[in-house]
């Protein structure tokens, strides 16, 4: 970070010394109290401490203060420029709107005025106002202000990528938008106040955690309170100022502290991912999901097959194959088309159109492509179509053919024919390519306890070999909507939180039951406004990391608070005996730092509750290491966080202890 940002993070932890600002939060306003009263009984003095003793705990409540609130504010102001550049980037912006699409003059107006319903043109160069969905034409758009990648992506009207973000430009043509979003509820907002954190709601968890904190607040309260009918018995006295700095010490001002910046650095890390949450609710849900659903294509494969070899039929040459192979695929310009010819010239064929052939496209409703040359068809195709332009049966295979498909299909691969006139020459072996390092990934979400689902159209046969390949714990084969909604509630009726993305209208049902449903940004409307996350980059693989940030997200906050009350407790023992065993002698035994003084115990006690909020900020900022398994994070947490909690404060203390001592500050 800058000095920009730490210069801006101080003022503003020092505005929000305001008890306005802290009365949301108990513990740092407990804090403020604490310190307020601290300040007036050194105003006013005491026989029975020193003027610099009290001061000096005085400053110290108020720097602990201070460290609490700059540990939120730090956190707030990585976000800061980042949601200054998308403010610049959205003032001023006008739009034509218009009254439908047969209209091209449209009236001008500021994107402010703009509401959900709304039809704008936006021309090529010119600046989408507000997201909506293209209701009308096809067109080039660059996301680089939302997403920072600056190639450009096409947007398209009756498809499942026809949604559009305010901010973004047209480069090529023009489309006509549907506003669906109202003036700061668009993806933009959300995006500026995630990063502002000015619209961060705390999360049930959150809520909780405060619940508790608050009640060991309330239990400490009444353990110092007590402390004075105890030390009246021995006719003892202790300056109301360490009672009020012994209070401060033992509540657990660390998490209190913390808790804010633990939350907003999560919503940071979620931001840099390109991800917006509609709350924060749906981020605390990705660290406790069980199932995770992801479609095979795009997410665990690259989602373009690769021709890997020709299987000749009995009495075909492998040349001839490959030759009818290069015509068939003429008419394919999609990836696997492509990658036919690639491989076919391997075998030595060469190919070229010849002015009267007559080249038959490949299309979704055929599932073949082929050419027409000389009365002589080729065609390529899936196994059912080609055999159904040949007018034979399965049975009319020859048997090494029929053997192929099915063994192509076991490996998780995808079988095509290719003919010639009503002959079947041979089988074409598509591959699935697996992603690199998925496999590792997944094997990480089941080291977290997460169990990972595969969801594809593809039969039974294929989807089980890409399945074992991919080392996912399960999969969902020749998958419909109905199939997909019916799986998530089976596994919600066991009780287990469950996470998907989809991109499609069709997904909509499904990321509405989800737990966590991502949505991919240049999806449709409805998949957008069913899921609670919107992916920006419109990558399904994201879908894993937002997991993870879910998990370090709860494991941060549950490792801090397992610090704090351990450091709690040992500060409890650590400091009460030094502080009383005047009073009770008998308490020696327990003064096992021989600390100088009790007044050097109570500043070294304070010294050191302020100094570790500030040690603990990067670990609160950047998050806690979540690469092991869940009984090794446990067992870890406890050893490291709960362990470290309870030494940290004795060495801390009495090293505090031994400094002030040499100085003679106490």
């Amino acid at each position: 970070m800058n000095s920009t940002i730490y210069i801006d993070s101080t003022l503003e932890a020092i505005k929000r010394f305001n008890p306005k600002c802290l009365i949301r939060s108990p513990i740092l306003f407990s804090i403020w109290v604490a310190a307020v009263l601290s300040s007036l009984q050194s105003i006013v003095g005491s026989q029975l401490v020193g003027a610099s003793i009290s001061w000096q705990l005085t400053g110290w409540l108020w720097l602990t203060l201070f460290f609490a609130n700059i540990a939120e504010t730090l956190a707030e102001g990585r976000g800061k420029a980042r949601a200054d550049s998308l403010k610049s980037g959205h003032e001023g912006l006008t739009a034509c709107r218009v009254q439908n699409i047969a209209d091209r003059c449209g009236e001008m107006c500021a994107a402010s005025a703009l509401r959900a319903g709304d039809i704008v043109l936006v021309k090529a160069g010119e600046t989408i106002p507000a997201d909506g969905e293209v209701i009308q034409g096809i067109a080039s758009v660059n996301e680089a202000a939302i997403t920072g990648e600056s190639a450009p992506v096409i947007r398209e009207s009756g498809t499942d990528r026809s949604g559009v973000t305010g901010g973004t430009t047209v480069m090529s043509d023009e489309v006509y938008v549907k506003i669906t979003q109202d003036p700061g509820a668009g993806t933009l907002n959300r995006m500026i106040g995630l990063v502002e954190g000015a619209r961060r709601q705390k999360t049930p968890n959150e809520l909780a955690l405060n619940t508790l904190l608050v009640g060991l607040t309330l239990i400490f309260l009444l353990v110092v309170m007590s402390l004075p009918l105890f030390l009246s018995y021995s006719h003892a006295h202790v300056p109301t100022i360490y009672l009020t700095a012994l209070f401060i010490t033992l509540i657990p001002t660390t998490i209190g502290g913390l808790l804010s910046a633990i939350g907003i650095a999560g919503m940071d890390r979620l931001i840099r991912l390109n991800v917006v949450a509609k709350s924060g609710r749906a981020v605390e849900a990705a660290g406790d999901i069980q199932t995770l659903l992801l479609d095979k294509t795009g997410t665990i494969t690259y989602g373009n097959r690769i021709a890997e070899r020709l299987i000749s039929a009995p009495g075909v040459d492998r040349t001839l194959l490959a030759k009818a192979a290069i015509l068939a695929s003429l008419g394919d310009n999609t990836p696997e088309g492509k990658s036919l010819l690639k491989l076919a010239k391997t075998y030595g064929a060469v190919e070229q159109r010849q002015p009267d052939d007559e080249v038959i496209e490949f299309s979704a409703q055929t599932r073949l492509s082929g050419l027409n040359r000389a009365l002589i068809q080729y065609r390529k195709g899936a196994v059912d179509a080609i055999l159904a332009h040949a007018k034979l049966k399965k049975e009319d295979l020859p048997q090494i053919l029929t053997e192929s498909v099915e063994q192509i299909s076991k490996q998780g691969g995808t079988p095509l024919l290719i003919s010639q006139q009503e002959q079947i020459l041979g089988v074409v072996h598509l591959k699935d390519v697996i992603k690199e390092g998925i496999r590792e990934r997944f094997e990480a979400m089941r080291k977290l306890g997460i169990r990972t689902v595969m969801v594809t159209g593809d039969n039974p046969l294929t989807a089980a070999a890409i399945a074992a390949e991919a080392g996912v714990d399960d999969f969902v084969a020749e998958a419909t909507p109905e199939k997909k909604l019916e799986y998530i509630r089976a596994e919600q009726a066991k009780g287990n939180l469950v996470a998907m993305c989809g991109d499609g209208a069709n997904d909509a049902p499904a990321l509405a039951q989800a737990d966590v449903g991502m949505a991919m940004n240049e999806g449709t409307q409805a998949a957008k406004e069913a899921g609670n996350l919107i992916d920006l980059d419109s990558n399904p693989t994201k879908l894993l990391d937002v997991v993870k940030v879910g998990k370090q997200l709860l494991i941060t906050r549950g490792s801090l608070t397992t610090f704090s009350i351990a450091n709690d407790v040992a500060k409890y023992f650590a400091i009460l005996p030094a502080l009383f065993v005047t009073a009770y002698p008998q308490l020696s035994i327990l003064n096992v730092m021989h600390l100088s003084s009790p007044e050097s115990a109570i500043l070294s006690a304070i010294i050191f509750n302020a100094l570790i909020i500030i040690g603990l900020i990067p670990l609160a900022l950047k998050g806690v290491n979540i690469n092991h398994s869940v009984t090794g994070l446990l067992r870890r947490n406890l050893l490291v966080f709960g362990g470290g909690g309870l030494i940290v404060p004795f060495i801390g203390i009495k090293l505090i202890d031994l400094v002030i001592h040499a100085a003679g500050l106490a």
